[in-house]
């Protein structure tokens, strides 16, 4: 009796699962009712993506303009790294951002404006003013290279001239640190301009900057800092110790600088230090 009971579930079983594929036998279709017949084969309009082959390639230099040309590629990429700092330290950027950084010392603030938004005023003021050198050596020194007029050692030669007569203009009143850094050097007294080397003329213009923006730096802070005083004896001769003179300070310092147009006249006095 059990027998024949276990037959007959193996055979319901068997029944019950050859009902769904003997229907799918007899529609001919091997996908669900209602869904979209697939195919293995590509679309023969789309293109395969074709993946470049990356090689490098090491060899001995068989000359020594080999030699030379991989020298020179190799100093081109290093300038390149070092261009940014290269352009602040040869243009009146430096000046500017030292004496902007001063005033917001001077005015007792903290986080505003932020520094990068004072470094972004000293960068479009230094376009502004350097914009006729950027022009002399773009119509002298790119141009005619991008033309094939000129080679590249006389491209540097045309770019650097516009440079070196810009930070001699602003060294006119003051040669001591050319003097300083010839005398270092070992090197003769120059009579003109063109005898001082590239090497010496850069340091002594990044000297005589500093010198002058520390020393505007400084007649900025003197109202700043009698401002200070005023309101720290205030303080004192009240018996208010314990409350910051900076504290009370810096609202009068902010409309002072305010009633007097600070940033106009501040602005104004470093263009003029610089276009003479």
């Amino acid at each position: 009796m059990k027998t024949k009971i276990r037959a007959l579930c193996l055979l319901s079983v068997l029944l019950f699962l050859s009902m769904p594929l003997s229907a799918q036998s007899n529609n001919g279709n091997t996908f669900p009712q209602g869904s979209t017949a697939g195919t293995m084969e590509m679309n023969g309009n789309i293109s395969p993506v074709q993946i470049p082959n990356v090689a490098v390639q090491i060899t001995q230099p068989q000359s020594g303009k080999e030699v030379a040309f991989s020298i020179r590629l190799l100093l081109l990429l290093t300038l390149l790294t070092l261009a940014p700092s290269i352009l602040i330290l040869v243009t009146c950027f430096l000046r500017f951002s030292i004496v902007l950084d001063f005033i917001k010392r001077a005015l007792s603030l903290q986080q505003v404006p932020p520094t990068l938004v004072l470094n972004g005023i000293a960068l479009f003021m230094t376009l502004f003013v350097m914009w006729p050198t950027f022009s002399t050596i773009y119509e002298k020194s790119f141009k005619p290279l991008a033309n094939e007029e000129i080679g590249l050692e006389e491209a540097y030669k045309e770019a650097e001239a516009p440079i070196r007569y810009f930070m001699f203009e602003q060294m006119s009143d003051d040669t001591s640190y050319i003097k300083m850094f010839m005398s270092m050097a070992k090197m003769e007294k120059p009579t003109t301009p063109s005898d001082v080397p590239t090497y010496i003329l850069v340091p002594s213009y990044i000297l005589h900057e500093l010198t002058v923006a520390f020393k505007i730096g400084v007649l900025l802070y003197i109202p700043f800092i009698i401002i200070d005083m005023v309101v720290a004896s205030i303080l004192m001769s009240m018996g208010m110790m314990m409350l910051p003179p900076v504290q009370i300070s810096m609202p009068f310092k902010l409309i002072l600088f305010v009633l007097v147009d600070g940033w106009g006249l501040l602005t104004n006095q470093l263009f003029l230090s610089v276009l003479r």
